[in-house]
């Protein structure tokens, strides 16, 4: 018996001795299979039906279902299934490493009131104490009554979670689900190889004695004492694996760990994963981070800290520290060791591997059948049945009223186009108690995994409120929030909502519900809208604003002594570079990896730099200097004729902010804040283009706080003084994309002018751009409001981010073409393109070898859709036309003696553009 939620399972069982592997179903035992039981020859033994009933069809019983057993052996029937996901499930979490890819294939059926076909899907449930369960789609297959298909994919789990459970899922309730046999195998492993860890990593281990066979031979305190141990506080603490741990004591600071010395034991530009298992004891800290550091040495920088990864230990039970490194350079000497927890709390280690990480292939592209863009999923949103398919969250009053707006909200109609007009009618949520009650809804089955949503409502709130109001879309996804759009709402018009939301993995359920507002307001929604956009459709129009935006009408006028006779002469031109900037950030120690400098010198004319001008990097103690990082990576960008920005002077929020500088009085904070502007704009005048002045002010106060309201002009007017040549920048972050209403278009807009308005010389307006499941309308409707101040826009930190390259690929497509088409926008930044030395995970185009994924592709693809070429001849007057972008072109004329080539510049501009090309 098997218990889910209050359903209960009751299983039968049967014989069967044939197996399924790789699409062909053989007889024999495949070692190399993690699933147990793979083809039902012990009944339903290690599998268990979701809250439904299961039995076995043998090929000698006559209680078949449908069909015979495509192995000839038997097959489990998965009956009485009242949902979706309702079907057979095994763990295998036992059999999973972290970091190996596994493929999957499974021979299903079908059976029972079913027309047509039917997908059933291969699915992971993931379970981690404390956060709940997650889900990973593996792949699906299209199957109808009698015949066998199979479901096949892979899967690759960075981390291992408490549990992990596989499960096949998915026809309509009353379908009975076939499973002939199931086989999940690491290709990597050998059929020999039959280990509960499931397959070991590509290439050798590089921790000697890793797992403290030899006691502690190799390894030494880092500022303390280890001790060997085969169990402790009187043998409640055993190792999980293996005979022995070890113990990192008397530990006096956060950075005292255990270490081991690798050097020479792993090779610059190669990729490493990092596993270790640990947990914490003493000092009456129940949980603690233990974080992996890398310590590097090299002869010219001195000693660098590399973070490879971190997790949350505790006292009661050992967990798994997972996490990737790779050098850049070619250290003198390399140590790893743990660190993190408080002075007197010991870090207990079980085991550390380092191995070179093998190469995971990527997702395939999702396939979303019948997608129906644009069409609600929301029930009853015209509310034409009262308030039925709502529901109140929480002891609330809903009920349906008169008066609401009758068009759609401007995001939406952006989006939708033509649409017939919304009902005029509106939830009216009555003694709220808490900011969280509202209007709910069910939307579980409507959705579709990998699709992107966009959230469009009119909201207003009734009296009572102290002062403005967040009211918030938000999607309740297994018990996880979800930020649909958020507005503040501060009288009593209708404000729009817009906001958009991704599934990836399968949801068991999902709501919808509006919240927000102080208890005891009243909330109004009206014409909430969920729907599928459609991005090609999308980019289909920007292709056209882009066209007015980018493009320019050009005339090469043709002369020379040959002129007469150049009629009918064949021209061909190239355009070698678009002048739209198009750059990136980089690290110090990226430039001493030759494979990222060709690169980034080869795909991006403006650099970045991440870390290295900021504050706590150029003086982290006062006094202290480095600008020697700074000076290498700007040698390199003004060898390569790469411009680059100057990211950033001063930083308001608090957390950033050196100890030594959140230490001074105001006296001395403001001398400092005056030694920082002269000391930096007067080494580099003329160098930096650009300069974030004070990063993030809609989001952090440090300066304004301790120094007055008059600091924020005067570091403006200071730096553009001492560099009269930048442009000096705002710059903040989630301004497009509306999930924060401290930092909507309008108090931004409200920040600039008002800075402006104090004499601040801004000149720049910087969006960083750090978005998920950008929709394009949500996005433009910022940029058009931000427009009107007259300043130009940058993305200066974009970058998005999907586990499925082909959808991380998309949405950056979607915000390069968004920033292309639009003619307030004058220049995007990547936050970074290579893996591991980005802010954000699975936000790389190029992996940590070197090999560029399907996300750079689709980069690159629209970098060459965006430089022109033309070929044809020279008319009666000696010309010829054509429409490209701006940028430098090569032409190249074949006439009657020789081939000559020029080269020439397509600025901006209306008229069209007359170059004069003397042969």
């Amino acid at each position: 018996m098997v218990v889910r939620g209050n359903c209960f399972c009751i299983c039968d069982s049967g014989t069967c001795n044939w197996w399924f592997f790789m699409g062909n179903c053989r007889s024999g035992n495949p070692t190399d299979n993690i699933i147990v039981n793979h083809d039902f020859y012990k009944g339903l033994y290690s599998w268990h039906p979701n809250c439904c009933n299961g039995f076995i069809v043998s090929a000698n019983s006559g209680n078949r279902v449908g069909l015979s057993p495509k192995s000839g052996g038997n097959y489990a029937v998965i009956k009485n299934r009242t949902e979706h996901w309702q079907g057979l499930e095994q763990d295998i979490t036992s059999k999973i490493s972290p970091g190996s890819t596994y493929s999957v294939s499974a021979c299903v059926g079908v059976s029972g009131p079913l027309s047509g076909s039917t997908d059933v899907m291969a699915t992971l449930k993931l379970l981690n104490h404390g956060s709940g369960a997650s889900y990973m789609f593996i792949g699906k297959t299209s199957v109808s009554k009698g015949k066998w298909e199979m479901v096949e994919g892979i899967f690759s789990l960075p981390t291992v979670p408490n549990q992990v459970i596989f499960y096949l899922e998915g026809p309509p309730p009353g379908v009975e689900l076939l499973i002939d046999s199931v086989v999940i195998r690491c290709p990597s492993s050998s059929k020999s190889e039959s280990t509960s860890i499931g397959c070991s990593a590509v290439g050798d281990e590089v921790i000697i004695n890793p797992q403290f066979e030899n006691g502690l031979s190799n390894w030494s305190g880092r500022g303390c004492q280890v001790v060997l141990h085969d169990s402790m506080a009187d043998g409640k603490i055993l190792p999980e694996t293996g005979k022995f741990f070890a113990s990192a004591s008397e530990r006096t600071q956060n950075w005292n760990g255990i270490q081991q010395e690798i050097t020479g034991r792993v090779q610059r530009k190669l990729a490493y994963n990092v596993t270790a298992v640990v947990r914490i004891f003493g000092n009456n800290v129940t949980t603690a981070t233990i974080q992996a550091t890398l310590w590097v040495h090299t002869p010219d920088r001195g000693e660098q800290y590399i973070g490879i990864g971190k997790v949350q230990a505790t006292d009661k039970d050992w967990v798994q520290l997972q996490g990737k490194f790779l050098l850049n350079g070619s250290p003198s000497r390399v140590i790893i060791y743990l660190e993190g927890p408080p002075p007197g709390t010991d870090i207990l280690v079980n085991a550390l591997s380092v191995k070179h990480a093998e190469k995971i292939p990527p997702l395939p592209p999702p396939i979303i059948e019948n997608p129906d863009y644009g069409v609600n999923i929301v029930t009853n949103s015209q509310l034409s049945d009262g308030t039925n398919g709502w529901f109140p969250l929480g002891n609330c009053n809903l009920s349906a009223a008169s008066g609401s707006p009758k068009i759609l909200p401007p995001m939406a109609r952006d989006s939708l186009g033509v649409h017939e007009p919304l009902s005029g009618r509106y939830i009216l949520v009555k003694n709220r108690t808490q900011t969280w009650m509202g209007p709910a809804q069910m939307i579980t089955d409507k959705l579709k995994l990998f699709l992107t949503y966009q959230v469009s409502s009119w909201v207003q709130i009734g009296s009572g409120a102290s002062g403005p109001q967040n009211v918030n879309v938000a999607l309740g996804v297994d018990n996880q929030w979800v930020n649909g759009g958020q507005a503040e709402v501060k009288d009593r018009r209708w404000h729009e909502i817009g906001g958009s939301f991704r599934i990836e993995k399968q949801p068991l359920k999902v709501m919808v519900y509006v919240q927000g507002p102080a208890a005891g307001v009243d909330l109004m929604v009206a014409g909430l809208q969920i729907f599928p956009v459609d991005r090609v459709a999308r980019f289909k129009h920007l292709a056209r604003q882009t066209d007015k935006t980018r493009k320019r009408d050009i005339i090469l006028q043709f002369s020379g002594s040959e002129s007469s006779s150049l009629f009918g002469t064949s021209v061909t031109v190239m355009q070698t570079q678009n002048s739209f900037p198009i750059g990136s950030c980089i690290n110090r120690t990226n430039i001493e990896n030759e494979d990222f400098v060709d690169f980034f010198v080869k795909n991006f004319n403006w650099a970045v730099f991440g870390n290295e001008l900021k504050w706590y990097w150029t003086e982290p103690q006062r006094g202290n200097f480095n600008y020697k990082d700074a000076d290498d990576m700007l040698a390199l960008c003004q060898n390569n004729k790469i411009e680059t920005r100057g990211h950033c002077i001063f930083w308001e929020v608090q957390s950033t902010v050196q100890q030594w500088i959140q230490a001074l009085n105001k006296n001395d904070l403001m001398k400092a804040v005056q030694n920082r502007l002269t000391g930096l704009l007067t080494r580099y005048k003329g160098k930096f283009r650009h300069y974030d002045v004070n990063n993030e002010m809609l989001h952090g106060s440090f300066y304004q706080d301790r120094l007055g309201k008059d600091i924020r002009t005067y570091m403006f007017k200071t730096a553009n003084q001492l560099d009269p040549s930048a442009t000096l920048f705002v710059n903040d972050y989630h301004v497009e994309d509306g999930t924060d209403t401290r930092s909507c278009p309008e108090k931004y807009i409200e920040q600039i002018l008002d800075l402006q308005q104090q004499g601040a010389p801004v000149g720049g307006i910087g969006i960083q751009g750090h978005i998920d499941n950008p929709v394009g309308p949500i996005v433009c409707s910022a940029l058009d409001k931000l427009g009107v101040v007259g300043l130009p826009i940058w993305f200066t930190e974009l970058d998005v981010s999907s586990l499925n390259e082909h959808i991380r690929g998309e949405d950056l497509e979607v915000m390069l073409r968004e920033a292309f088409a639009h003619p307030a926008v004058e220049g995007v930044m990547l936050w970074g393109f290579w893996e591991l030395f980005m802010s954000r995970d699975n936000a790389h185009l190029v992996d940590a070898e070197g090999e560029i994924n399907e996300a750079g592709k689709r980069f690159l693809a629209l970098k060459h859709e965006w430089l022109s070429h033309a070929h044809g001849r020279i008319d009666i007057q000696g010309q010829f036309e054509f429409r490209g972008f701006h940028g430098t072109y090569v032409v190249e004329v074949e006439t009657e003696s020789n081939k000559v080539s020029r080269t020439f510049v397509v600025d901006k501009g209306d008229s069209p553009l007359v170059v004069s090309i003397d042969l």
